[in-house]
């Protein structure tokens, strides 16, 4: 059996997860070679290297990058296969393999999180067109572009993944619980404007959440009603205080955070915000730059398989 697709090639981050994707890569590549798949593997060097191994990819013809590892590899590849809002080979596929810490992205299309069950996905041609979200923002005084799968985010979210980074990785999935009871006390709201298109939100808010994907920070259920094939990312303004804070976070993980009376609500292709502090920026778990910020929806960027 081969891909119709081609040689698959395997965008690895070994050192992600503790080491976790290194200890399953093994696995993952007799399953491939058991099913007849022609298969590379390109080990990431650096932050930010598996873009440029993702795009180097596409260069060379390969028609199916697979990110192995969690959202932030997922985050790079993804950037790897688009230009200028617009992938650089609309044949090319995106497929996930979840390992390491794990990885919230797929938990939104059913992919499975084991990545041997994973490596079955690889197989056939099956796959379809996803949205992709794109944020303008800014980062050391200059304006940069980066695209997201899956969830971004501006202020406590932010800060939040921040300090996740800093947290020992045995935490696992607790990790983004962890590091929400650590930013939650030095946090304070910020007076923002928030354009919508059709309406404007000005006033104070905690936390901006742009969703594209349902689930994030180790399977949080932040967006219920968002798909990343319908054409519009969810807006989620909170302007809730620390103390309801508190009462709302369990009620994330299952999507019962909303509606809520201090959760503003909207389905946009395109809302920017403006901030006094300006507020970091975090998207699919890499914390990026700050606001003020804008964010657009580009509709079936990529495809992927399944």
């Amino acid at each position: 059996m081969t891909s119709p697709y081609g040689v698959l090639t395997l965008v690895c981050n070994v050192n992600a997860g503790g080491g976790g994707v290194g200890k399953c890569l093994p696995e993952v590549e007799r399953l491939l070679a058991e099913r007849g798949l022609e298969y590379e593997v390109l080990r990431t060097e650096a932050p930010g290297h598996a873009t440029l191994l993702a795009k180097g990819a596409v260069e060379r013809g390969r028609q199916l990058i697979v990110g192995v590892g969690g959202d932030g590899t997922v985050h790079e590849v993804v950037n790897g296969l688009i230009e200028d809002d617009k992938a650089i080979n609309p044949e090319v596929r995106l497929g996930v393999v979840a390992a390491g810490t794990g990885c919230d992205f797929i938990k939104t299309f059913g992919i499975p999180s084991s990545p041997s069950h994973a490596v079955v996905h690889l197989d056939g041609h099956e796959s379809f067109p996803i949205d992709i979200g794109k944020i303008t923002f800014t980062e050391d005084g200059k304006e940069v572009v980066r695209y997201f799968a899956n969830v971004a985010e501006a202020g406590l979210g932010a800060r939040v993944v921040e300090r996740a980074a800093r947290l020992p990785r045995f935490l696992g999935p607790t990790l983004y619980f962890f590091a929400f009871w650590l930013s939650l006390a030095r946090h304070k709201p910020a007076e923002v404007r928030v354009d919508l298109m059709t309406r404007t939100y000005e006033g104070p808010m905690n936390n901006m959440v742009i969703a594209n994907g349902q689930f994030f920070g180790g399977g949080m259920k932040i967006a219920p009603k968002a798909a990343p094939t319908d054409g519009v990312l969810d807006f989620q303004i909170q302007h809730v205080g620390n103390r309801d804070a508190i009462a709302v976070l369990p009620k994330v993980y299952k999507g019962q955070h909303v509606p809520h009376p201090k959760i503003l609500e909207a389905k946009r292709v395109e809302a920017s915000i403006e901030s006094n502090p300006p507020l970091l920026i975090e998207a699919d778990g890499e914390v990026l730059g700050f606001t003020p910020a804008r964010f657009e929806l580009l509709r079936d960027a990529i495809h992927l398989k399944v």
